[in-house]
């Protein structure tokens, strides 16, 4: 039965389930990457193996970015809880089955089914927690999905490298961890009654448009140092994988960060905030670009880990944060959809620049670039609000 939205009425327990919820989709991104050389190996005889596993690895994300706005409609058209309990299980069912599938083809079908329902559930998990906290608690809240799926990034792709030592298959039993999550939601969430009076609502184009345009742009700067970091750690002779993944840990650590100073940082404003995270992150780009030094190396991908941390909650309170209740489902799903089309397109970017410019360094020296352009552009040219993001209440 519904209830109505209820800042006394959510607390802990509903915060949590809606955090682990977000960090499922993040499995999708970073659990099978330490397996891909072992699923290679597994179906070199396959034709056309070589470009096909890889996809294994980015298509969900691709899904995402097409799917999240169809889930954002259902969400705001029928029922948030129910969309996300269904697709939790789904996700368990469909981000198990390569356990059982002897074929790349269809192996590639159900990552694909795992991208929607990422998209239902990194949709639905966001718009749950604008619906039941708003002002400076909704702002640390989504500043705390950023970071919980960021700490979560490390912890799996930690977990896929030791769940790979059994075999390329074994790390995909981690999806079974959404059906038992979906047993806490189902008791521990509600839908807000305020969906009664949201039948024939508009899309939320022109509010979206413009955050979703700069979403796209902040999700390829976000992803660039989370795929190439190791590359580029190579590139200066380090070839220690467990001081690789000390970097990469540091990375995230300051990713981390970065997310939960973000409540703080709030009351300057989407402006100013965007300004300097874009302009941090391409000079951090910048500066791995400069040298050959590991130490310098390390203190750019800090800078940029800090600051896409910080980045990202406040592209989505920017855009989803002043939605009604009646269109919020469809503003996330369009903000989702926008990050993710970032997120697969940064690696393509990369790898078209790098043969463009004849190197990894360069490749990321351009986008370091095109981020201070970002900065320049929302300083000067952009509509972005200077009000503080943490004021975005909108009466449901």
């Amino acid at each position: 039965m519904s209830q109505s939205v209820s800042a006394t009425r959510a607390g802990l327990p509903q915060l949590i389930v809606l955090l682990v919820g977000s960090c499922m989709p993040v499995l999708g991104a970073v659990l099978l990457s330490p397996v891909l050389p072992r699923m290679s190996e597994h179906f070199a005889a396959t034709p056309g193996a070589a470009v096909l596993v890889p996809v294994v690895l980015t298509v969900p994300a691709l899904f995402v970015a097409l799917g999240a706005p169809f889930a954002g409609a259902i969400a705001d058209r029928f029922d948030r809880k129910r969309l996300l309990i269904v697709a939790m299980v789904a996700y368990s069912v469909f981000g198990t089955a390569p356990l059982y599938l002897d074929s790349l083809q269809a192996i590639l079908v159900s990552r694909v089914l795992v991208g929607v329902c990422e998209a239902a559930i990194m949709t639905c998990c966001t718009t749950l927690i604008a619906d039941y906290w708003s002002g400076p608690r909704r702002a640390r809240y989504l500043g705390m999905q950023t970071l919980a799926t960021t700490v979560a990034a490390t912890v799996f792709f930690a977990l896929g490298g030791l769940l790979g030592a059994g075999g390329w298959r074994t790390p995909f039993w981690m999806y079974a961890a959404a059906a038992l999550t979906a047993i806490p939601m189902a008791f521990l969430l509600w839908q807000p009654a305020a969906s009664r009076h949201e039948d024939r609502q508009p899309w939320p184009w022109r509010a979206l448009a413009l955050p979703s345009l700069v979403t796209v742009g902040g999700g390829v700067v976000f992803y660039t140092l989370i795929v190439q970091l190791s590359y580029v750690l190579d590139g200066a002779e380090v070839a220690d994988t467990a001081a690789i993944g000390g970097v990469t840990a540091l990375m995230s650590l300051a990713t981390a960060v970065g997310a939960g100073l973000f409540a703080k940082a709030a009351g300057r404003g989407a402006r100013a905030l965007l300004v300097a995270e874009f302009a941090l992150s391409g000079l951090g780009l910048l500066l791995i670009f400069a040298t050959g030094s590991v130490p310098v190396i390390v203190a750019g991908a800090v800078l940029t880990g800090f600051a896409t941390g910080l980045l990202l909650p406040t592209l989505l309170t920017w855009a989803v944060g002043g939605l009604p209740f009646a269109r919020r489902g469809r503003g996330t799903g369009l903000w989702t959809a926008a990050l993710f089309l970032g997120e697969f397109l940064s690696p393509l970017l990369v790898s078209a620049l790098t043969a463009l410019t004849g190197g990894l360094g360069a490749s990321l020296a351009v986008i370091g670039v095109a981020s201070l352009a970002l900065a320049a552009l929302v300083a000067t040219v952009l509509t972005v609000p200077a009000s503080p993001l943490d004021a975005a209440v909108t009466a449901d």
